[in-house]
């Protein structure tokens, strides 16, 4: 325990910031393919659909996004189909509760539908009909690094044997150009490379791309019932939605952010500090140790730096590679970095 201590001032402090980024790929093989669906977990709720990086059932597997669908209670589509009724509430529930989360309420309290451009004070194009993915936050972190998002589906033809139209979304200069206007935090506009419409939106802090199903319809038959993009939506379950989608999947890949905060500490030795030790070892007959004659200078040898609270607490601890010289004639300053 230090027996003397020396104040920080405001000039000795200083706080950074650091962000570190991850690549993070999903290929198609490990939507669909690799395992046999056996890293696909199924729920009795039916109200989405786990995709595991190995088979679920393993020790090691980790979760890694959900699937899962819905639409607006004001779509064509949430009467569409009489035979299926209770579904039809869950994906109605669905995009409600994700619109609520990402999207928030208007002025006079109805949920907010999901806007393409993102500017809801101007009204535009909405998304009724949504596909959403949940990455898990082992994957995204802290958040999903701004413009660094690509998602390659196949977007028409025949479910599982013929798919044609591979198609990259992307939000490609978001990190120059983001939404804030929503609860959830920031979010940007996916645009289909190739055409640059808007066809989703991406929330970063949130990890959830919502993508609109339109961008389906040009499959004469999306999933394994030979169901058209709006009757799989309407007349399948959730499941057997996301079942289909998991087969028009090519690639993924964006990058996270761990964001990484430091409190740096400039402790500062001046010529007339700490030349002096509190150590009992310090004296031999009441002399100092390290002088052989008496008209040597005083030297002590830093090697532990300590950071106490006002009430002269130790919090943490700072330990130096070797020891350093500190005598009348020099003056030292550590730099002591604090991550958390």
């Amino acid at each position: 325990m230090a027996s003397s201590f020396k104040t920080l001032t405001p000039n000795d402090r200083n706080s950074t910031k650091t962000l570190l980024h991850e690549a993070i790929p999903l290929t198609g093989t490990m939507v669909s393919g690799t395992y046999a669906d056996a890293n696909i977990k199924t729920y009795s709720h039916g109200m989405f659909e786990s995709v595991y990086d190995y088979p679920y059932l393993s020790s090691s597997a980790n979760h890694i996004f959900d699937i899962t669908c819905g639409f607006a209670s004001s779509s064509a589509l949430s009467s569409s189909d009489t035979d299926h009724q209770n579904m039809q509430k869950k994906k109605i529930n669905v995009y409600n509760q994700m619109a609520q989360v990402l999207a928030g309420f208007s002025s006079d309290g109805n949920v907010q539908r999901f806007d393409q451009d993102g500017n809801i004070a101007l009204g535009g194009t909405v998304n009724d009909a949504s596909i959403f993915l949940n990455f898990a936050r082992i994957l995204s972190k802290d958040e999903i690094q701004k413009g660094s998002f690509s998602l390659k589906m196949w977007t028409s033809g025949t479910f599982n044997s013929s798919r044609t139209g591979l198609t990259t979304f992307t939000d490609a200069g978001a990190q120059n150009d983001y939404k804030i206007n929503s609860p959830a935090g920031e979010y940007g506009i996916v645009k289909n490379a190739a055409t640059a419409n808007q066809v989703g939106l991406i929330y970063y802090q949130a990890g959830i791309l919502v993508l609109t199903a339109s961008v389906f319809a040009g499959a004469s038959t999306f999933d394994i019932n030979d169901y058209t993009l709006g009757e799989s939506l309407s007349g399948s379950t959730i499941d057997q939605f996301a079942n289909a989608l998991r087969y028009w999947w090519y690639d993924c890949s964006f990058n996270n952010t761990t964001e990484l905060n430091s409190t740096i500490y400039f402790c500062r030795a001046m010529n007339s500090d700490f030349n002096y030790s509190g150590n009992p070892t310090y004296l031999s007959q009441s002399k100092i140790f390290v002088k052989e004659q008496a008209d040597d200078m005083p030297m002590t040898f830093f090697t532990t730096v300590g950071l106490y609270s006002p009430d002269n607490e130790l919090l943490a601890v700072a330990k130096v590679s070797e020891p350093l010289k500190k005598t009348p004639a020099n003056e030292l300053t550590l730099r002591v970095r604090l991550d958390y």
